[in-house]
């Protein structure tokens, strides 16, 4: 394991930022090099956030799987991120996989699943427990469930702590033998001791794809939403339209009867770009931070052949109403505002210079129009979000642009007078709020050239618009 050299590996990151290309983000996290991917460990301490992630330090491809690890107070200036959990032993050998991360003692601690596979290439899965240290690093202890239990594959993994009546617990993602997914529980004994595999959460979901990835029980009062990323859904016209999904169910989770009491699955984001998330708690607020980008789809993220690949999404507050997920941008990120400028007025087309980074807030009062789009226009390619009022829908297009991912994303929204449009354009990332975040959807576009985008609003009748336009700053590593 010694070409994880910690030393070496966190002096090439410090050496290469600031970032200097141009599909490089603002605002977005990222690493200058390597391949980074679901967000893990998210806590807090003392009133600073840690954010752990997924990367490999040593090349673009899906191997190598290390935590790298930052922090922040205000999720605009952050610690140079750092190498903080790598492959060392026979049990995480091939790959420190997804976790989650809690506070004992003062400290942070990390829970993760170990990766190992034999000359056959059959896997094993543990779970162990780390402490991260002053040097950056985690120290890792003891591993408290060995395998995956009689009756499931080794597809056994990401589990994410939750508390219930002064105990705790995990829930954890797994296959089962006849290759569906579904997630367990387990309670913790005591000190020192194994922990209880209690079974499965019973839901309504019969046969729902074939694994569930990164699940966490997230708490919104009274009521829970068990978030998950199901593999093997089949594409509809309205949803399900990524390879894999992420979304979550809504309802009441009861450990006594291990049943989760919800209505229907629900996808937290509608974009290409868009899995894995994970939900720290703090101050009242569920703040969700997801991977954008995709498995199995690395051909459609050009900035590999440069280097590196992926970023997180901005942090997002939840809020769940009436059995839905909304989601917002988190409120420190207005500190990210540089010039705003006003927009207003009546007609069928309005076109706005924007800067490199932008937040576009939007309210288009609809009158006769039955189409809306927005559209992102870098020199001869563009990118279009359509809101079409006959059927009650929006389209994503990406088919005008030259690289990457391309293709279109369509989903139901309802919109009666007004759409309401938040626009998030970083440098290759893109995030939209609908509806005061009823709807959001995540992408990537890879501009051709170095070029600032126009925000073009064009309507097939004419429309009122007004909102403000702002020019963004960026995040800073320190």
């Amino acid at each position: 394991m010694e070409k994880f050299d910690k030393q070496a590996i966190d002096l090439t990151v410090q050496e290469e930022l600031p970032f200097k290309h141009y599909w490089h983000n603002q605002f977005h996290l990222e690493m200058p090099r390597g391949l980074i991917n679901d967000p893990n460990g998210l806590t807090v301490l003392n009133g600073e956030y840690h954010v752990f992630f997924q990367w490999n330090p040593l090349g673009v491809v899906h191997k190598n799987k290390c935590w790298a690890h930052t922090t922040t107070k205000d999720f605009i200036n952050y610690a140079t991120p750092q190498l903080a959990l790598w492959p060392t032993d026979v049990h995480d050998k091939d790959g420190c996989y997804s976790g989650c991360g809690l506070v004992e003692n003062n400290c942070v601690r990390v829970l993760y699943t170990c990766n190992s596979k034999d000359p056959n290439n059959i896997r094993t899965s543990a779970q162990r427990f780390g402490t991260l240290l002053n040097s950056g690093a985690v120290e890792k202890d003891e591993i408290i469930v060995s395998d995956n239990p009689p009756g499931y594959t080794a597809h056994f993994r990401d589990p994410n702590v939750f508390e219930r009546h002064g105990k705790r617990y995990f829930v954890i993602g797994v296959q089962r033998k006849n290759e569906t997914g579904t997630a367990l529980v387990y309670e913790e004994q005591g000190e020192g001791e194994q922990w209880k595999n209690l079974g499965e959460i019973k839901t309504d979901l019969k046969d729902f794809g074939y694994m569930w990835e990164c699940p966490g029980l997230v708490s919104f009062g009274e009521y829970d939403a068990l978030i998950f990323s199901p593999q093997g859904l089949e594409e509809e016209e309205f949803q399900y339209q990524n390879i894999f999904q992420a979304g979550y169910i809504a309802g009441k989770f009861s450990l006594d009867s291990m049943e989760m009491m919800h209505g229907k699955f629900q996808e937290l984001d509608k974009g290409f770009d868009f899995y894995a998330p994970q939900v720290f708690s703090n101050c009242d607020r569920n703040i969700l931070l997801g991977w954008m980008g995709m498995p199995d789809k690395d051909d459609e993220y050009p900035t590999g052949d440069l280097g590196w690949k992926f970023s997180l999404t901005m942090p997002r507050v939840l809020e769940l109403k009436q059995g839905h997920i909304f989601c917002q941008p988190a409120e420190e990120l207005k500190a990210l505002r540089k010039s705003e400028r006003t927009l207003e007025g009546n007609g069928n087309e309005f076109i706005e210079q924007l800067a490199a980074g932008s937040e576009s807030d939007l309210k288009i009062r609809l009158n006769d129009a039955k189409e809306v789009s927005v559209t992102l226009k870098y020199g001869a390619e563009s990118t279009d979000i359509t809101f079409d009022k006959a059927t009650q829908s929006v389209t994503i297009d990406r088919t005008r642009m030259k690289l990457g991912g391309r293709g279109k994303r369509r989903f139901k929204l309802f919109a009666d007078e007004t759409l309401e449009v938040q626009l998030f354009v970083d440098r290759t990332a893109v995030e939209v709020f609908l509806q005061g975040g009823e709807e959001t959807a995540s992408f990537f576009v890879f501009p051709e050239q170095d070029i600032k985008p126009q925000l073009i609003i064009s309507s097939d009748e004419p429309v009122n618009v007004e909102g403000k336009i702002y020019e963004l700053g960026s995040i800073t590593f320190k």
